[in-house]
């Protein structure tokens, strides 16, 4: 049941949000609960099977947050942690695990190890990660959490439970306390819709069919592959703007969902191609995974406490982890390893004062197309399946391949030529010119001086429903391809 099918958004979402507001004018704790089971429906419509690890990992993780709170002994963190970790490793990297243990198996001449057969959990990454925090918040004394049916909400909730943002429990739990939460706000709810229909159009009208290209691309690529200059660059850019657009979109529309039941959700992307660095980037691309790792890997790991050298190697480890985390492939441990080293040579060139020009009004411009191609290059590393899919890539991205007229082979009849060179000239304009929806957020709710009321942005209502109307349109028309790419991670 993804956010853009009919089934959500004319089924579950109106039921759920009229019992919630209905349930909440007689008793708010009842409505949190409904709000929580209703969450466990919607993971179910995915993945009933996964439906019992998700129960039992919240009984569990709130059981060792009660000791935790309770006593605050580190050996019921410790336990939480290597819990949460088992059951993650488990799930995704059993089989990576074996696969790679086969392989000096073959070469000693041995027996393999047969596969398990385990499916990987949806959402899995994202719930265990919030678990994490919130067992580690709790140690350290920042939240505490008594009630089971709050605690169940908080890891549930069906705007992030699937593919994030990684909520702290300090983020979300005290908006559910306020009475406000469970009364009708329609300036909230306009508001919410808005964003909601802002991601929605990402999705389907940039990241399907641009998405389609980048899997026509990548997909045909094997070691024996001579794609040119610019089937290369096309496909790379394809899915550089695919990845942005689905997973900035996702997060729009759980940002917008959120906001019709009156909670806030963190931003989640802050116009990330616009960095002017890799420091920069990683402070807007994936804001709450890249705050986790910093506050429960980075820092833990020393920081930049302990030297220079300590503080590369952190960096370099932190995200060799954050890679690994997104899945069980070499693939993004070469792309945790290639961030980690890309962010170790951007903060030497800050110490050594050079860092200066990144803001230069005359430099900016060439370290911001610098910092984007170096990201596109990155993303090859992320989308490949095999590593030897690669080289022939980075041969035709560096022209080694050669330069010759664009020949494509179009799995796509609905996708021309020319429909994905307007998409990749409309993507550059969006991600340039456009305004980050936080922004867009405060403008639509800032005060009116006089009144000191939210006054009602009339024009982007309007343009709000014309433009939820063409998508319920474009729905009927996207045909078989409609991934959500983080759903997997």
């Amino acid at each position: 049941m993804l956010f853009n099918s009919y089934e959500f958004l004319f089924g579950y979402l109106p039921i759920v949000f009229v019992l919630f507001f209905v349930i909440a004018k007689n008793n708010h704790s009842q409505a949190a609960g409904f709000l929580g089971l209703a969450s466990l429906i919607f993971y179910a419509w995915f993945s009933v099977q996964s439906l019992p690890l998700l129960i039992g990992s919240i009984i569990v993780n709130y059981q060792l947050g009660l000791k935790i709170s309770q006593s605050q002994k580190k050996q019921f963190l410790i336990l939480g942690l290597i819990f949460n970790l088992t059951v993650l490793s488990f799930f995704k990297y059993a089989n990576f695990f074996i696969e790679n243990t086969n392989f000096f198996i073959q070469l000693s001449g041995g027996q393999k190890i047969s596969p398990l057969d385990i499916a990987l959990p949806i959402g899995i990454s994202f719930f265990t990660f919030t678990q994490i925090a919130f067992l580690v918040d709790s140690y350290q004394g920042k939240v505490k959490e008594k009630n089971f049916t709050h605690y169940l909400l908080f890891v549930t909730y069906f705007p992030h439970l699937i593919a994030g943002p990684v909520l702290h429990h300090a983020q979300m739990m005290p908006q559910f306390a306020r009475k406000e939460t469970y009364q009708l706000n329609y300036q909230s709810i306009a508001l919410g819709v808005t964003i909601f229909t802002i991601g929605l159009a990402k999705k389907i009208l940039i990241a399907n069919p641009i998405g389609e290209y980048a899997d026509t691309f990548f997909n045909a690529i094997t070691t024996n592959s001579s794609p040119s200059f610019a089937n290369s660059w096309l496909g790379t850019l394809a899915y550089t703007f695919q990845i942005y657009f689905d997973f900035s979109g996702y997060t729009d529309m759980a940002i917008g969902l959120s906001l019709l039941f009156g909670i806030s959700l963190p931003i989640n992307f802050n116009a990330p191609y616009k960095a002017t660095n890799i420091i920069e980037f990683w402070r807007r691309w994936h804001i709450s995974l890249s705050t986790f790792l910093r506050d429960y890997l980075y820092i833990p790991l020393g920081g930049n406490q302990k030297g220079n050298v300590r503080r590369y190697i952190n960096l370099l480890s932190t995200m060799v982890l954050g890679g690994l985390w997104h899945g069980a492939s070499w693939t993004f441990i070469l792309w945790g390893t290639a961030h980690g080293l890309l962010l170790s040579i951007n903060h030497l060139w800050t110490d050594t004062g050079l860092g200066r020009y990144f803001n230069n009004k005359w430099m900016k411009p060439f370290f911001w197309a610098s910092t984007f191609i170096i990201i596109c290059l990155t993303w090859v590393l992320f989308r490949i399946e095999q590593i030897d899919q690669a080289l022939p890539i980075y041969r035709g991205l560096f022209g080694l391949n050669g330069f010759e007229n664009v020949k494509l082979d179009w799995a796509f009849a609905t996708l021309k030529p020319s429909t994905l060179y307007n998409l990749l000239l409309v993507s550059f304009l969006i991600i340039w010119l456009g305004k980050p929806n936080h922004e867009l957020k405060e403008s639509l709710i800032k005060l009116d001086e006089k009144t000191r009321q939210i006054p009602v942005k009339v024009k982007y209502y309007l343009s709000t429903l014309i433009l939820f109307a063409i998508m319920m349109y474009c729905i009927n028309r996207v045909g078989s391809y409609n991934p959500f790419l983080y759903l997997q991670f």
